[in-house]
């Protein structure tokens, strides 16, 4: 066995700097008293930030690691710095909301911190055992956090991610060693050139297809779905905060690595059904958000909803001409989708109370008249998510109905355009209740919810009118 090289630790650097701060958080947090938990914020807040510092440095950088078990490309860089964004925008909406709910602990900030270090693997990962080694040590720091609060309902949304987790990881094992089976490999690569020298067969497409559904669980994709509303309104908003982008990002990045890297050969088969799941994820989440009267179950659909119109960038992965469009645009739209979601979960945090109430839509009644600019913020949030302008989430969505067009798919970008106007009903419901109705919300004033709220309503509204060098580079940070 060859011994590991000074490259093959460079390759996963800022991984490794994460997961060492983490450590020594955990230890250093032990020291730190009770009431002074934001020491434990802030070191974590740093180490965030310092990781991205140096992962920034690595932008145009391209080598592989560990005997091709891990990439280092502008794939995984743009991923691990937008996965570091989403933990820093993590830790600014978890502080004071800690300390509101009575669950200031200092080991939430290192679980965050050690999930985000699981997430930056798996945008690493070349080898399907170092993915399902990523899947792991993302997961389980999730499914503590989620029963943060030790109350009924937080731990049974604990619970239920854990068992359907743990289920889902079994059937992307299974899919491994069905793969493993039909191509002798769990490289990424190898499974390419096996595939690619005719081994390709039933048994390869059956465990695509497992792992398929293994990542379906991961990005709520339907009907994969199931545990999403429950554990979404059960955990703490905070966590279900971070939960709906970082857990999302290393699920569609691990997707996009995994079939564009190993399974062009069988996108024959697969093409069908990433349509079919896609266009089921759109329909499924914007119906039965409509229906949804809670804030957290609304976004949660919304979010289920938003997996569906991401998928659409996977559809015609097996084209060449349309694969790096394709690529370029789902992680555009991944960018757009954190920016948005952590401003609309911060301004719900901003309202939510003690024992989960100012959770309903009714609660945001006149919130235009006592809070105008935090309405204004929500209302950014709302029109991006419907896509329309001038919000980066029509960008995103112009991008990504671009791409599906060029792949020759016109009926899912028509059935993406439809279910967008069918989200405006419920989107545009929570701006009625803010500016149309009557009522005395009271909000939470946070510097780290005022800052995530003005941050990412800025960018989300100058951006949309610059977008070129965002969608540039995405399409830099293509597969290599």
């Amino acid at each position: 066995m060859t011994q590991p090289q000074l490259t093959d630790f460079y390759t996963i650097l800022p991984f490794t700097i994460l997961v060492v701060w983490a450590c020594l958080l955990l230890l250093a947090d032990l020291f730190i008293p009770k009431g002074r938990k934001g020491i434990t914020a802030f070191l974590a807040a740093f180490g965030l930030a310092g990781t991205m510092g140096y992962a920034i440095t690595q932008a145009s950088l391209s080598s592989t690691g560990f005997s091709g078990m891990v990439y280092l490309d502008g794939f995984s860089t743009y991923a691990n710095i937008l996965l570091l964004i989403s933990g820093l925008l993590g830790i600014a909406v978890a502080y004071g909301y800690n300390q509101r709910m009575g669950i200031e602990r200092g080991e939430y900030y290192t679980l965050l911190l050690f999930s985000v270090s699981g997430m930056m693997l798996m945008a690493q990962a070349a080898d399907l055992i170092i993915i399902f080694l990523a899947l792991e040590l993302l997961s389980i720091p999730l499914y503590v956090l989620a029963a943060f609060t030790r109350k009924l309902e937080s731990e049974e949304a604990g619970v239920k991610y854990f068992l359907l987790g743990a289920f889902a990881t079994g059937f992307v094992v299974y899919g491994t060693a069905l793969v493993y089976g039909a191509t002798g490999n769990t490289s990424l690569t190898g499974i390419f050139l096996a595939a690619s020298n005719g081994t390709s067969g039933l048994l390869l497409t059956i465990g695509a297809a497992l792992i398929l559904v293994g990542f379906g669980f991961k990005v709520a994709a339907v009907p994969f779905h199931m545990w999403t509303p429950d554990v979404y309104q059960g955990a703490p908003t905070s966590v279900t905060a971070f939960m709906s982008s970082g857990a999302k990002i290393a699920g569609f990045v691990a997707l996009l690595r995994v079939f564009a890297t190993a399974f062009p050969s069988i996108s024959a088969d697969m093409t069908d059904i990433l349509w079919a799941l896609s266009a089921v994820t759109m329909i499924v989440g914007n119906f039965v958000a409509i229906s949804q009267t809670n804030i957290k179950r609304m976004l949660a659909y919304s979010s289920i909803a938003h997996a569906g119109y991401i998928l659409m960038a996977f559809v015609p992965y097996g084209n060449k001409d349309v694969v790096s469009v394709s690529i370029a645009a789902g992680l555009f739209y991944l960018l757009t989708y954190v920016l948005t979601n952590f401003g609309a979960w911060a301004v719900v945090i901003s309202l939510e109370k003690a024992e989960g109430k100012g959770l309903e839509l009714n609660d945001f009644a006149g919130l235009s008249k006592k809070y105008p600019a935090l309405a204004a913020a929500m209302t950014v949030f709302m029109l991006s998510f419907i896509g329309f302008p001038p919000t980066l989430g029509m960008v995103g969505k112009f991008y990504l109905f671009r791409a599906v067009i060029a792949g020759g798919f016109n009926g899912l970008a028509i059935l993406g355009v439809v279910t967008s106007l069918i989200s405006a009903y419920y989107y545009l419901r929570v701006v009625v209740n803010m500016y149309m109705r009557e009522g005395d919300p009271v909000t939470e004033r946070e510097p780290g919810l005022a800052f995530t709220t003005t941050f990412t309503a800025v960018a989300t509204v100058v951006l949309s009118f610059v977008p070129q060098w965002l969608f540039l580079l995405a399409s830099t940070a293509l597969l290599r």
